[in-house]
């Protein structure tokens, strides 16, 4: 059907003031048309002065001559013009006039041309039937009689002209009965869907749950589904004629008619009670006349259910808040727990290990500072649980109870403590919550307490049996130097090595008897560094020995209490010992200082230091590294230096050890 429009406006085009196609003035214009239109004619001869003759003879502004000298021109000529007729000269070179007219009626676009043979030699019956046969509409001999062969050519044209306009009425009577089948088409398709448009209306208004009313101008209603009998207890026909105030009094019908969207009012029933309803009306013309359609809708159920739905908000509000207010206390709880707990709290995330947050004694005992901290990824806790292990982040663990670890802290100290991990989640994103509980002071008070034990019990051994040794060795050392002075004796060689080891020997009993816990000190206020100077010349005599140097850098100080012959002890213990730590060439430093409120002596040597495992060790009784030590010397000193109330502090490294013992100037 696309297509027979198309065709059938193509055909309208034809005449330029043709607009309707019913008109009958179309065919009249076709016919003005197809008289007017130039009309093709083929010349065929071989002979240019033949074909001047024919062009003169035939010269018309109704008609278009086209001249050719062969009949292969002639029809290549048919292949892209329509000629309303072709003379033909039977006689030429080549393809002859008959085989000519025979192609031509071959082809089925050119069969119905009319051919007129024009000859001056083949005058034969024989020659006139060939030319008939071969599709010939006329013979004419040469010299013909100009009028009549314009006649006979003008007789050609108006047979062309006729059929023409014949084929033109008949493709236009086609097109017209083509766009009436169309057009009935779409009227049976318009018509069946008008029908489906109003079967489906009046289901949707039969089963609609909602109340349907047509209205007038009046506010009359014109008719109503069956659900306003269920709705209002009316039957349908009881409220056709009656206005819409029997169902809607509590609300103006020209407010109503005048509304634009849905509006909630209130309806009333036959029986009188009334419900909540939404209403809403569109207005339309049939026949134009205007009609309104009114749908009301029960809300009942809904008004009961935003009700309840009110009620529920209510008390999950009410849930809400109070749930925020035990949030919020549990946070505020939290938040005090986490910043003023003595412990290291820190917060961390799992995803990109993002420090959320670390509370005051986190920061107090690593030492940094809360933005160098925050939102950071690179790890600031970290733990060395072996020596040859790597160092790495503890506050990432999973799940840990109570392991005791070793941390450094950002100077570099190590500390100890027990470390506790938990996974959290935090506004969606997975944490853990790390808590180090340090106890670098409580394992050092251990330690000194474990050391103190040491002490106190070889102090209860030493009082308890060093008399009762010394007695006989005093003894025997007094045989031995009457034998000694006895020339006549046979053993004199010996003598003098076993006094020797008697002295040892009591000179180690003198130092056990140093480490007696109830070993009184006499203390008096005096001078650190007149007790130190009366040693000097001894320790540099000693020095001297070895090849090596005492440096001293004696500063003045003010008085502590010292008991002068322990100090004495404690100064040559520890100078000594610095000296057979170096090599020859070393220098042993002498020095004093103060350090707030206390007094403090510094003796550094120059030697290969001590191991870092070895640190914890060198205070116990009878720990030596050196091949004839006793490993007293220290003890001793650290006895000597808790009787004064002082600490002994060690530094060391490849480059040389110093011993720092602090005496507070004030006694407490």
């Amino acid at each position: 059907m696309q297509i027979a429009t198309k065709k059938l406006t193509e055909m309208k085009n034809f005449s330029a003031n043709c607009n309707d196609p019913s008109d009958n003035s179309l065919v009249v214009q076709s016919e003005d048309a197809w008289g007017t239109e130039k009309v093709h004619i083929l010349l065929v001869d071989d002979r240019k002065e033949n074909l001047l003759s024919l062009e003169a003879v035939l010269d018309s502004p109704e008609y278009h001559l086209v001249s050719v000298q062969s009949g292969e021109e002639a029809l290549r000529c048919m292949l892209h013009q329509d000629f309303a007729c072709v003379l033909l000269d039977v006689q030429m070179p080549g393809m002859n006039g008959f085989e000519t007219a025979k192609l031509i009626k071959q082809r089925e676009k050119s069969r119905h041309i009319p051919i007129l043979f024009i000859t001056a030699i083949s005058k034969a019956t024989e020659h006139v039937v060939e030319g008939y046969e071969a599709g010939a509409i006329d013979y004419i001999f040469k010299p013909f009689h100009p009028e009549t062969l314009r006649l006979k050519v003008e007789g050609f044209i108006q047979l062309y002209r006729k059929q023409k306009q014949i084929e033109y009425q008949r493709e236009m009577l086609r097109w017209r009965t083509l766009e009436l089948m169309e057009a009935q088409k779409k009227h049976n398709d318009t018509l069946l869907e008008l029908q489906k448009s109003e079967a489906l209306s009046r289901t949707i208004v039969e089963t609609s749950a909602d109340t349907i009313l047509t209205l007038d101008e009046e506010r009359l209603i014109l008719s109503a589904n069956p659900v306003a009998e269920t709705m209002f207890g009316y039957r349908p026909s009881e409220v056709v004629g009656k206005s819409i105030d029997v169902l809607l009094s509590m609300l103006c019908s020209d407010e109503l008619l005048a509304a634009d969207g849905i509006v909630e009012t209130v309806a009333m029933r036959k029986d009188g009670s009334l419900f909540p309803v939404d209403v809403q009306i569109r207005r339309t013309m049939i026949h134009q006349k205007p009609v309104y359609v009114c749908s009301i809708r029960d809300i009942t159920e809904r008004k009961q259910l935003e009700i309840e739905r009110k009620h529920h908000y209510q008390q999950l509000e009410k849930l809400v808040n109070e749930r925020t207010q035990e949030l919020m206390l549990s946070q505020e709880l939290f938040q005090k727990i986490f910043h003023s707990s003595p412990c290291l709290i820190a917060i961390r995330s799992c995803e990109d290990h993002r420090y959320i947050d670390a509370n005051k004694s986190w920061l107090a005992y690593t030492g940094y500072a809360y933005e160098e901290v925050k939102n950071l990824s690179e790890d600031r806790l970290l733990l060395a649980r072996d020596p040859f292990q790597q160092e790495r982040a503890i506050d990432l663990e999973d799940t840990i109870r109570n392991e005791k670890i070793t941390y450094i802290t950002k100077s570099g100290e190590v500390r100890e403590g027990l470390l506790s991990t938990e996974k959290i989640n935090i506004r969606g994103e997975r944490c853990i919550l790390s808590v180090v509980t340090d106890i670098t002071e409580r394992v050092y008070l251990e330690k000194e307490m474990a050391r103190l034990d040491r002490l106190h019990l070889i102090g209860e051994m030493a009082a308890g049996i060093a008399h009762e040794i010394r007695n006989p060795m005093t003894t025997v050392r007094g045989f031995l130097q009457l034998e000694k002075n006895n020339e006549d004796s046979r053993h004199f060689q010996f003598v003098d090595i076993m006094i020797k080891e008697l002295d040892r020997a009591n000179t180690i009993i003198t130092e056990f008897l140093t480490l007696a816990k109830n070993k009184t000190s006499d203390l008096k206020k005096q001078h650190l560094s007149q007790i130190i100077e009366q040693l000097l010349p001894l320790v540099q005599a000693e020095a001297s020995l070895g090849g090596k140097n005492l440096l001293t850098k004696l500063n003045e100080c003010p008085e502590v209490y010292l008991d002068a012959k322990e100090i004495r002890q404690l100064f040559l213990n520890l100078t000594l010992n610095g000296l057979e730590a170096m090599d020859s060439g070393g220098t042993l430093t002498v020095k004093t200082r103060m350090a707030g409120k206390e007094v403090v002596l510094e003796i550094a040597d120059q030697g290969p230091g001590i191991e870092e495992e070895l640190l914890d060790k060198i205070w116990t009784p009878f720990f030596t590294t050196k091949e004839e030590g006793t490993g007293l010397g220290l003890a001793v000193c650290y006895s000597i230096a808790n009787r004064h109330h002082a600490r002994i502090e060690v530094e060391t490294s490849e480059k040389g050890t110093t011993f720092s013992v602090y005496f507070p100037i004030e006694i407490k």
